[in-house]
């Protein structure tokens, strides 16, 4: 996949991410598959031809990996402070609070420190990280938003009652 394809293909996937996670989405069995966009998205970053940088093995490969951690608790962060509810028909709902906004500020702040460092160590900074570390957030995202909707009563009265769960 050309540059600019993986470009654009990230940015649509982080524009939709943000304006969706602070509506509320009821979460359906279509919603179930949460672990698909993830995994797609990491079987193209693995395909990278480039993911490390062949002149700077150690370097490129600390990085990445620091590059998946930041994703890994952008996501666990995500689920976390996300609200979870239910409403007086059952259904499940989820939604971007303030504290979600934090995170996510949080790590575009990491990655912008490890874009900084991986020029001033001379690794070549390619789009197959950055799917790789959006790709955990999403995943972990979903698993935990799951976890949390699972077990969750109806909170009694009108149907569409905001029964916060959560932060």
């Amino acid at each position: 996949m050309p540059e600019l394809a993986r470009v654009v293909l990230i940015a649509a996937v982080v524009v939709i991410v943000l304006v969706r996670q602070f509506r509320p989405q009821k979460i359906t069995e279509d919603a179930r598959r949460w672990w698909v966009v993830p995994v797609v998205l990491g079987f193209l970053a693995l395909r990278e031809p480039g993911l490390i940088d062949h002149d700077h093995r150690v370097a490129a490969a600390a990085l990445l990996v620091v590059e998946i951690l930041v994703g890994v608790a952008t996501g666990v962060g995500w689920g976390w402070t996300s609200r979870v509810w239910t409403d007086g028909s059952g259904a499940v709902w989820a939604q971007g609070a303030k504290a979600t906004a934090l995170v996510w500020a949080g790590a575009l702040v990491c990655r912008a420190v490890l874009a900084g460092v991986g020029a001033l160590a001379g690794v070549p900074q390619g789009s197959g990280p950055l799917m790789l570390s959006l790709a955990a957030s999403l995943l972990l995202r979903g698993g935990v938003v799951m976890m949390r909707a699972r077990g969750l009563e109806p909170v009694p009265g009108a149907a569409g009652a905001r029964g916060t769960v959560g932060r």
